[in-house]
């Protein structure tokens, strides 16, 4: 018998910005896998993972200004793949590069992602994914090692790939995470991907050019010294997973680690910035 999940389907109106705001609160209290549909969100969680009380601390079902309801039901992971395909719709960056799954059609794009939409985080579609496709599509990572912290599905990593960058680690503490990126490293022929389980205790004594890291402000908070000891001398550091209010606090910790803020891309609010020394 295989996991079991519990479904949350979401009506939320209006949709934005609380849809993103209850992504990123979902996110902080155990929920695993989102899917944004017409009528608001369905989000899954173990049921090992959840109690009672898992909703009562969100700030956005606080606030008068949104009307969220919900529904919850138990799903077995095997019907994940077909939750996905009724939702799933491949993106395309910067008319570059496209993320896909492997039942929709090929497209003449420079970069041709396809990535089994499993219960990982990471398909793209979310603004944080796609500024970071975004950014690697207009660096030049040809040569450079490139470290995706909290990969997902490992599509970051795929990209610079792809884009001639080596060598290039993965790690994500979630297991499912983690053997959903050796799937997918091994289905867009990028083999030489390094895939590994945890966190960045992982990263003691690693040297990378470029860090991606498209996680959350508070393990972003709490990482960012971690990360600057591993960059080479005129590295670049890639952080996303925060909103606008938070970039203000992102980058007086970078500075406060010798990193210069160079740049940043902003949709619907989510934050993506680029930091180098």
């Amino acid at each position: 018998m295989g996991l079991v999940y519990l479904e949350y389907d979401f009506t939320i109106e209006p949709a934005q910005p609380a849809t993103d705001i209850l992504i990123a609160e979902l996110g902080e209290v155990g929920f695993e896998s989102f899917v944004e549909n017409e009528t608001g969100l369905l989000a899954y969680i173990l049921k090992s993972d959840w109690r009672e009380d898992i909703l009562d601390g969100l700030f956005i079902l606080q606030q008068p200004g949104f009307e969220i309801s919900w529904i919850q039901k138990e799903i077995q992971q095997q019907n994940w793949n077909a939750e996905w395909e009724r939702n799933f719709h491949p993106i395309t960056v910067g008319d570059r590069c496209m993320v896909r799954a492997p039942f929709h059609p090929a497209a003449e794009v420079e970069y041709d992602i396809v990535i089994e939409p499993k219960m990982s985080f990471g398909t793209g579609h979310h603004e944080t994914t796609h500024m970071m496709l975004q950014h690697i599509l207009d660096m030049d990572v040809q040569g450079k090692s490139v470290l995706d912290m909290g990969c997902g599905t490992g599509v970051l990593a795929i990209l610079a790939k792809k884009k001639g960058a080596g060598p290039v680690d993965a790690i994500d503490i979630d297991e499912w995470c983690y053997l959903n990126t050796q799937e997918n490293i091994e289905r867009n022929d990028c083999e030489s991907i390094k895939a590994f389980q945890g966190d960045s205790s992982l990263l003691k004594g690693k040297k990378y050019n470029v860090i991606l890291a498209n996680i959350n402000r508070n393990i972003l908070m709490e990482d960012i010294p971690v990360y600057v000891e591993c960059l080479t001398s005129g590295g670049t550091l890639l952080l996303s997973g925060f909103y606008l209010k938070d970039l203000d606090a992102i980058s007086s910790k970078c500075a406060a680690y010798g990193l210069q803020f160079e740049k940043n891309l902003e949709k619907n609010n989510w934050i993506s910035a680029k930091y180098v020394n």
